[in-house]
């Protein structure tokens, strides 16, 4: 059946089971729950060169972005908006996945991607489900922290959230974790459509919403 909670982007993931392949050694310093995004699927961690971009629902096709000097240039100029407060580091950083949406989205097809995908879209192909946006946002942004650009945050830990007994619904998302005050907040572009800015709120509003 696919309808209700089913067709929703954490059980639509079930459809498709992947078999655990140890991953080589990551050329960025991962925490375990970060290291698993990439296992799980079979694909290499991001490096200070490149990342692999995930869509057609839970990673079932794959993309290379090497990042050229026009790329590190922009996502520099990007983040160097958000340098006075760790809130216009926040509102940089979704600038920056608009960017990543625009840079990728012509070359695998995404530019026609909606908000909330899963596989009541029937069009896996050009669309990303809740594990793809949660793989690419963490990697782009271990990328970016990797290159030194982050000056209130750190990346954190992937979330989940869904508890079937009050109808919470399965989800993912990327997290970033401000020096300062320890607060998690999402990096959650699943919820919106092709360069629309992600959802970026604190971890504790976000596991609540349904």
């Amino acid at each position: 059946m696919i309808g209700g909670i089913v067709a929703r982007c954490g059980l639509a993931a079930a459809a498709f089971v992947l078999f655990w392949i140890s991953g080589s050694a990551a050329a960025i310093e991962l925490t375990a729950a970060q290291a698993d995004l990439y296992t799980t699927v079979s694909i290499l961690p991001p490096s200070g060169t490149s990342m692999t971009v995930c869509y057609g629902f839970v990673c079932r096709r794959r993309e290379l972005l090497d990042f050229t000097p026009a790329d590190r240039s922009a996502l520099s100029k990007i983040l160097g908006t958000g340098r006075n407060s760790a809130a216009a580091e926040r509102a940089a950083v979704q600038r920056a996945v608009i960017w990543f949406d625009r840079r990728m989205g012509p070359i695998i097809g995404t530019n026609k991607r909606v908000a909330n995908a899963d596989v009541r879209a029937f069009d896996d192909k050009h669309n990303f489900d809740c594990w793809d946006t949660t793989r690419n946002t963490t990697s782009l942004l271990l990328v970016l922290q990797e290159w030194g650009l982050f000056k209130y945050h750190v990346v954190g830990d992937p979330h989940y959230r869904g508890n079937a007994l009050v109808l919470q619904l399965p989800h993912n998302t990327a997290v970033l974790i401000d020096r300062a005050t320890k607060t998690e907040w999402v990096v959650d572009m699943w919820p919106r459509a092709f360069a629309e800015p992600p959802d970026v709120k604190p971890l504790t509003e976000w596991i609540k919403e349904n």
